[in-house]
């Protein structure tokens, strides 16, 4: 119970990493505001976290649209009447359709942009009025091991993840006097209904060649631990700008 009555927004909180980060943070005592674009997605996972004795709320709304998230943080104000955390982790990654960046379609660099880097960018301008105003907190962004590794046929992708490196680093320094903590974590592939849809589940995809540069030569999977309700097996770099 470390988070006993602290409220957390977490986007990206229907499915994947952000469900399992909203049940974990719950199981630790913590308010959760699910912020998800799939309002159905985000409504059963509002169920399933309630089912289990925790608190959450579903705020189904765009990332990427500052007009949804601007109202979606003034509701998780006159919800909670407090805000002690975000985790900025919604993101999308589109397998299918990233390219070089000589043969990237311009609708899809600007999709991708829009998800990954503004709607970090929107949630953070939201939410840290409210991080300071309940006397601070912390601010947790999901970039990506493709953010310090080159990796080919997703440039976009890893402009947006490279992008958000290095805001974390900007935020860290700007707000950390101001109570404030700001990092970032920098998963490698997992597997989440995200990546399934865009990559694992087409057609002539090969798993072993993809992971073989990995350590364990595998993606991440959930798995049960014992000291915590959940956790990612061990594939993920992480990135740290607290001090």
């Amino acid at each position: 119970m470390r988070l006993r009555d602290k409220v957390v927004a977490i986007t990206g909180g229907g499915s994947g990493i952000g469900l399992s980060a909203a049940e974990l943070f719950a199981s630790e005592g913590a308010r959760v505001a699910i912020i998800e674009r799939d309002a159905p997605s985000a409504l059963a996972a509002e169920a399933k976290i309630r089912a289990t004795g925790g608190e959450a709320v579903a705020f189904p709304a765009d990332v990427s649209n500052p007009a949804e998230v601007r109202e979606t943080f003034a509701k998780i104000a006159a919800r909670f009447g407090a805000l002690h955390g975000l985790y900025n982790n919604a993101s999308i990654f589109m397998g299918k359709h990233d390219r070089p960046v000589d043969q990237l379609p311009e609708e899809v660099w600007e999709k991708i942009l829009a998800v990954n880097l503004h709607g970090a960018f929107y949630c953070s301008k939201y939410a840290l009025p409210l991080i300071m105003r309940s006397g601070g907190g912390a601010v947790i962004h999901t970039a990506s091991s493709a953010a310090v590794i080159g990796i080919p046929n997703c440039d976009a992708y890893t402009a947006t993840k490279g992008a958000v490196v290095a805001l974390t680093r900007s935020m860290a320094v700007e707000y950390g006097p101001k109570k404030v903590r700001v990092n970032c974590i920098a998963p490698a592939a997992i597997d989440t209904p995200m990546l399934r849809e865009s990559s694992l589940d087409s057609p002539g995809f090969d798993e072993q060649a993809f992971f073989r540069t990995a350590p364990l030569g595998r993606m991440a999977r959930r798995r049960k631990s014992r000291r915590s309700r959940f956790f990612w097996s061990p594939m993920n770099r992480r990135i740290s700008t607290a001090r």
